[in-house]
């Protein structure tokens, strides 16, 4: 059991919240509110997979760096509490769960998964060569909401980019907010974030455009779906909730950085779900 945990805790299962609510409403909102079981389990076990798959390789990739950033060094494989090889096995294993699950789905699922495990794994690397890192990662993460989508439709439709850009701005924003913390340590080690670029202050200028993006977005969808009030009701408390997001944090002070990455986000995913069901029942 202790393995166990360690493997969880290593590639922050709990993170999944921020990705999944969004395959989940693409799902729903394509079955217009009626998918069935078959479905949400494959997608449920395509999320677990390509999560799985892109931690993994993002401990791996970043292992060398984590063991020399004060804030990281205690992660399991700068400690030794696992070996290389182990969180290797462990992005085969999630790379093959995806990759089955989207072979369970249906033949477009199955022929786009192989990109989508190019982003889940290629997307670790591209701090290392530009500041764009924060979209790129934000539109690997959007690849779920449209998936979710494809495997129910097996089409590419309006409402499948609009909840990819969607989810693509919204990560792209809490990730600069969260990158604010580490500006002396990717200048030194030549990392390429926006913060370290271009300075916190401008960072959370660009994470607060980002952020209006998101809201234009979810506002948007109701053009392209026919959504009711109880929608609209979720836009609005997720407005709500990322004004309060950005209100936590300045350019001179970043001590309530984790409420609002963690928290306030997690919250937000869970609200997108739940306003996507009432507006489909309102």
């Amino acid at each position: 059991m202790r393995r166990l945990r360690y493997f969880l805790d290593a590639i922050k299962f709990e993170h999944t919240v921020f990705a999944l609510p969004f395959a989940y409403v693409a799902v729903v909102l394509a079955a217009s509110g009626r998918p069935g079981w078959r479905v949400v389990i494959w997608v449920t076990l395509a999320m677990v997979g390509g999560r799985t798959l892109a931690m993994s390789v993002n401990r791996l990739v970043d292992r060398a760096i984590d063991a020399r950033n004060p804030r990281t060094a205690a992660r399991h494989l700068p400690r030794g509490l696992l070996a290389p090889w182990e969180m290797g096995a462990l992005a085969a294993a999630g790379g093959l769960l995806l990759l089955v699950s989207a072979w369970q789905l249906n033949p477009l699922c199955l022929k786009l998964a192989p990109l989508a495990v190019l982003f889940l794994v290629g997307y670790h690397y591209t701090k290392y060569f530009t500041w764009t890192s924060h979209w790129i990662l934000g539109f690997t993460d959007g690849i779920a909401a449209t998936g979710g989508w494809i495997a129910v439709r097996e089409s590419f439709d309006l409402p499948a980019f609009l909840l990819w850009f969607t989810v693509t701005v919204w990560i792209a924003g809490f990730d600069l907010l969260y990158a604010c913390q580490d500006v002396e340590f990717d200048r030194a080690e030549r990392l390429h974030s926006f913060p370290a670029r271009f300075g916190i202050a401008a960072a959370l200028a660009a994470a607060r455009v980002c952020h209006v993006l998101t809201v234009l977005a979810l506002a948007a969808l109701p053009w392209a779906l026919p959504l009711g009030w109880g929608y609209w009701a979720g836009v609005v408390l997720v407005a709500a909730l990322l004004i309060y997001e950005h209100s936590l944090v300045s350019p001179t002070d970043l001590s309530r950085l984790d409420v609002a990455f963690f928290n306030v986000n997690g919250y937000i995913a869970v609200i997108v779900f739940v306003a996507a069901l009432a507006g489909l029942w309102t």
